[in-house]
This record gives structure tokens, sequence and C-alpha cells, in this order.
């Protein structure tokens, strides 16, 4: 665990900014292991959005800059935009973006969108937000909410990596959450992390969908089996995790939701690099 050093590449806007395009700064960057990294940029004061969208990023450094989508992991209310990402070595944006510091540049398009929002499940008592890696990030901005907690009684965030360290973004974003002076009073007792890891041993190990499908899950969190009649399921994270779950909740009798037409779960399907 590290924080990005002076001697990186300064990213400024060396370049016209596109039209549609803010250009904002950067406020911090924190490396968590080789492979991810969070950061903060400034929020325009125009900018509007629901937690769990995601939102279109490019750096300064060509005349057309290449964009890729990123959920935002700040909640709607946050006064700056924090975002959580992987680095793809020969990535075409994350290659650079990894190099980022305090003070430098990252341009983000006016409009977000996605469809990992609150507007999209239809009511329910318990909330499963089931996420790989670093599609943790929308779940990030939707624990931060109290809309959330307005809606659920119950909100149980999964988090799946291949080793511990990765599982450290998620570690902090619960006991920030539940000591948080706005949320904190919403999500004690009501906000539940399960992690686990898939190749460093832990004590707790496997994908999710075998813990949910051999029934450990339930047995570790002492629940009752997921139930469309009370229970509405988020999923983001790698393409297999996606798949799996969907057909695992759909299985149950789970209905895919959307922004025009609410249901029983939603799947996001942008993907950074």
């Amino acid at each position: 665990m590290h924080s990005a050093t002076a001697s990186a590449p300064v990213l400024t806007a060396a370049f016209p900014i596109p039209a549609g395009v803010h250009a904002e700064t950067v406020v911090s960057v924190r490396h968590y292991t080789d492979w991810l990294f969070s950061f903060r940029i400034t929020r325009p004061q125009s900018f509007r959005f629901r937690s769990g969208e995601f939102v279109m990023l490019g750096l300064p450094n060509a005349e057309k800059p290449i964009f890729r989508a990123y959920s935002i992991a700040s909640p709607s209310w946050d006064e700056e935009l924090e975002f959580f990402s992987i680095k793809v070595p020969d990535g075409p944006l994350t290659s650079q973006l990894q190099k980022i510091v305090p003070g430098d540049t990252v341009l983000m398009r006016q409009k977000s969108t996605g469809t990992l929002v609150l507007d999209a499940l239809t009511p329910g008592k318990r909330v499963f937000m089931i996420s790989t890696g670093t599609g943790i990030a929308p779940f990030a901005s939707l624990v931060r909410d109290p809309e959330t907690y307005e809606k659920f009684d119950q909100v149980i965030l999964t988090h799946t990596c291949r080793d511990a360290a990765e599982l450290t973004y998620g570690a902090e974003l619960y006991a920030q959450a539940v000591d948080d002076p706005l949320i904190g009073e919403f999500a004690a007792g009501r906000l539940t992390l399960y992690s686990s890891t898939t190749r460093e041993t832990t004590p707790r190990m496997g994908r999710i969908t075998h813990l949910i499908g051999s029934g450990k899950f339930y047995a570790d969190l002492g629940i009752a089996p997921l139930d469309p009649r009370t229970d509405r399921v988020m999923i983001c994270g790698s393409m297999a995790m996606l798949k799996d779950v969907r057909s695992l909740v759909e299985g149950l009798g789970f209905q895919e939701g959307s922004n025009s037409k609410p249901a029983d779960f939603v799947v996001e399907r942008a993907f950074v690099d």
C-alpha cells in the first residue's frame, strides 16, 4: 500500500478540452496493490448523478482522448468524485491513468448513466450487492447513500477477489460507512460485508456463486435464502461472475429490472479497458 510519488509524470491539459467534457483536478490517489488504486477528483458544481451510476473518464494526453466507463464510488452527496480502478499495463487508458498524482487533470464527460440504481428495483426488504474486484465501486456509492436505507431494511454487500490485499478497499468502505456521522446511524446493524478470496488462502474462500449455491453464504450470515418476494439483487464485476450470478437468481425466479421497468435484480455491463 503506497501513495503516488511526486516523480510520476504530470498529466495536464496539453490539448484542447473536447466539447461536453469537464476538466477536473485530481485531489488524492491511493494505491492498494500492484493492480488496484483509487483516486478522487474535484466535482463540477453543475454535475448531478444518482448513486450507483457511471461516467466516462479520460486524460488530456491526445487530440482525441480515450474515454472509458468508471462507476462513481462516492455517494451523490459527496463534494468530490471517487473512483476505484484496476491497473492494466498495456491498457489504452489505465496504463496512463495509474500514474496520476494530485494536481493532474482528468477529463470527465458531463452525463452519468447506469442500471445499478435504486430506481431500477421494486421495493423489497433486503438488497444484496454482489461484486468482484473493482465491481464494488458502484456499491461504495450506494452503501453511503441514506436513500438505500430508506428503501431496504438490510443491505448485504459481497466482495470477492483473488487475494486478501485486494479486499482492503471494501473493508475500509464498510468501516467508514458504519462510523460516518451522516450514514452511520443508518448503516449500523443493517449493513453487512461478506468478503471472500479465490486464490490466496483466507478464512473464507470461494466464488460467491459457489458460496451461495452451497448454502455456506446463508449459514455464515445466519440469514434466510434469497427470495424474489422480499429480496433485490444488484450485480457488478467480472463477466464470468455476472453470467453465473444472473443465472443463479433467474433460476430462483428473479426478474431483471431497468430504469424504465423496475424489477428484482439489475446488472451493470460497463467495464474499464
